[in-house]
């Protein structure tokens, strides 16, 4: 029976839609709580984020047989985090125009009362909030979402490059099926 060979593709599709699934619970989750979008909370995503990145990077390596090059650690990464945040660009987008718009203003009040308990003036809050109202939206965020995919993911996929990598020596035999037990002769 032949065995599948794994692929870094694969490997980040797996991986990044586990991650995907994973970071829409943490966000329902978060809402049903009613807990503030704009607090400390919202950085819970990043674990995931990382713990499943260093899972498709190990899992290659073990899939290699152990070994796993530095190059090779980052591509499966930084596969994984494209294919996520284009995933979760879709579902960013659909969950503050379509599916959850409250939120959006929740982060808006949020912003607001910020700006007060600065002690700044009604004239200044309101000139903010305009000034945020113009960024703040489902494309802006969704678009915000893809960027910070994208440097999260080149910093953590050398990250985890640098922890797993463990290439051959020049020393180490590399077998493969087409070998004979038999010397030639």
């Amino acid at each position: 029976m032949e065995s599948k060979k794994v692929t870094p593709i694969s490997l980040a599709i797996k991986w990044g839609l586990i991650y995907v699934v994973t970071s829409i619970v943490i966000t329902y989750i978060i809402q049903f709580l009613n807990l503030d979008p704009d607090s400390p909370v919202k950085w819970l995503g990043m674990v995931p984020f990382i713990a499943f990145m260093f899972l498709t990077q190990k899992e290659l390596r073990d899939n290699n047989g152990g070994y796993i090059t530095f190059g090779e650690a980052f591509k499966v990464g930084f596969l994984y985090s494209i294919l996520s945040g284009i995933v979760l660009v879709v579902f960013t987008y659909l969950y503050f125009a379509v599916l959850s718009p409250e939120m959006l203003e929740k982060i808006l009040a949020s912003t607001e009362a910020k700006l007060a308990a600065k002690g700044l003036s009604q004239e200044q809050i309101d000139q903010g909030m305009t000034f945020t109202r113009k960024f703040v939206g489902p494309k802006s965020i969704a678009i915000g979402a893809l960027v910070s995919s994208i440097i999260m993911g080149v910093i953590v996929s050398l990250i985890g490059a640098a922890i797993f990598k463990k290439e051959r020596s020049p020393f180490d035999v590399v077998s493969t099926s087409d070998q004979t037990s038999e010397p030639t002769v």
